[in-house]
């Protein structure tokens, strides 16, 4: 028994370093998503937003400082579990009843949108022989929900977190970039608010570039800006289970499963479904919650977001980024600017 005990001693502190060093990793990916918490309220950043902010924070420590290794375990937490538990929180910003409702037509047009977007992309990059994983992320999250359609499909394709990190990056810059142009563009186009927040909700990138492109066009505009882009964020469930059919069916056979390529489920889409219903159909009807609730549950939505995107923002080089980068962010422009153009005249 003295045998036994002596053995096992030394090893409750290693177990309690681990824990720190798990728990300071953790630590480590919402301390740079503060950073760009508030580097997103410098001039010019104010636009770029939080998320991509704290990206470029991550990229540049690696750069000069290298990967904190000693904390690896807590940043692949943050990168992997919690961006999981980001999406199924995400979830709660989609009213499924709202979509049903009021956008089946807007729904049937973002279904075009999402294939042009896809099949233009992947069609561009065999064209500039442009990196094809990145390339598809983008496609993606220009078609769907930029981030995060980004974070929910790169588990499924397998995508190295430097190549999710790169292309999040991306989106949330263009999109930005777009939606500045927008409302540039907004009086001197003959649109009606309406259709202004049509444009908006079916052709630019993420939730908030509807957002900061439509609200300069009154309630109307950045109401139906905001409905279509939901319907979008609807389809992000069915498009992950048509990714995930395909590329099973691709690596199916024995030596697939040999080398252990098949796709394994995203449950956490599950958990995001039934966070949409839940605050479709609960929420507001059987349960009231306060709109201070609902902004607290976006806010820590947000910042685990943020801490996840750290995580895959720390795996990135500026080498990668230059070799890897310019060619998809070419084919990405030219299909959001297509895009753009398309929606405008079918609006």
């Amino acid at each position: 028994m003295e045998e036994r005990v002596k053995v096992l001693e030394p090893m409750e502190p290693k177990r309690n370093s681990s824990s720190l060093l798990w728990i300071g990793g953790i630590a480590f990916t919402f301390f740079i998503a503060l950073l760009g918490f508030f580097l997103a309220k410098v001039p010019g950043f104010d636009h770029v937003g939080q998320l991509a902010s704290a990206i470029v924070i991550a990229v540049v420590f690696r750069q000069f400082f290298g990967y904190p290794e000693a904390i690896r375990p807590g940043i692949n937490f943050s990168s992997k579990k919690l961006l999981r538990f980001a999406i199924i929180l995400y979830g709660l910003k989609l009213n499924i009843n709202t979509v049903f409702q009021d956008g089946i037509g807007l729904l049937i047009r973002d279904v075009g949108v999402i294939a042009f977007a896809i099949l233009f992309t992947m069609w561009l990059a065999k064209v500039f022989k442009a990196d094809k994983t990145i390339s598809l992320l983008l496609g993606v999250g220009t078609g769907v929900c930029g981030a995060a359609a980004i974070a929910a499909i790169a588990p499924i394709i397998k995508s190295k977190d430097e190549d999710t990190a790169i292309g999040v990056g991306i989106i949330a810059l263009v999109g930005t970039i777009f939606a500045i142009a927008y409302t540039i563009l907004r009086p001197v186009l003959p649109l009606t608010p309406v259709e202004y927040g049509i444009w908006s909700g079916t052709s630019l990138h993420e939730i908030a570039h509807v957002a900061l492109a439509a609200a300069p066009g009154g309630e109307d505009s950045l109401a139906i800006g905001l409905l279509a882009k939901l319907g979008r964020v609807f389809l992000l469930v069915p498009l992950c289970f048509i990714f995930m059919y395909f590329i099973n069916r691709k690596k199916h056979g024995k030596e697939a499963a040999a080398n252990g390529n098949n796709i394994e489920f995203p449950w956490f889409l599950i958990g995001f479904i039934i966070m949409s219903l839940f605050g479709s159909y609960v929420l507001g009807s059987h349960i009231q919650v306060s709109d201070g609730f609902m902004n607290g549950v976006s806010n820590v939505t947000t910042w685990c977001l943020t801490a996840a995107m750290v995580g895959l923002g720390l795996n990135v080089s500026l080498k990668d980024l230059r070799t890897k980068a310019l060619r998809p962010l070419i084919a990405m422009v030219i299909t959001s600017i297509c895009l753009s153009v398309l929606v405008y005249f079918i609006v």
